[in-house]
């Protein structure tokens, strides 16, 4: 019903940038959020930055002035800058659409297939 597509991830030196994007398709009519998560080996997945519509984005403290997630609501897409990028950043990162109703008014949740992000020198 509704597909998530990521691309962007790979391998960075510390300080490094990285900007994942995240295409949503299927037969959507619209999405009220989009979000970026994140599992590292061993933790559990957690939120990094979400933005939903009519609201300002929402960071996890320990990404807060380093990523800045954005969306294109045309194209059901979001992205995620990721800056001064940390050894602790290393992750799978998942993208989330939440709330997404269907052109048959069917509401549902998706989640992409996650994209690793590795931070090492």
């Amino acid at each position: 019903q509704v597909q998530l597509v990521e691309s962007g991830g790979g391998l960075v030196q510390p300080g490094g940038s990285l900007r994942l994007s995240c295409a949503a398709s299927g037969n959507i009519f619209s999405i009220y959020a989009m979000g970026w998560y994140r599992q590292a080996p061993g933790k559990q997945r957690e939120l990094v930055a979400t933005i939903a519509n009519g609201a300002s984005a929402m960071y996890a403290d320990s990404v807060k002035g380093r990523f800045t997630i954005s969306r294109d609501n045309a194209n059901n897409t979001v992205y995620l800058q990721m800056n001064s990028l940390k050894p602790e950043d290393t992750a799978v990162y998942y993208c989330n659409a939440d709330r997404v109703r269907l052109v048959s008014n069917y509401l549902t949740n998706a989640w992409g297939q996650g994209t690793q992000v590795t931070v090492s020198s």
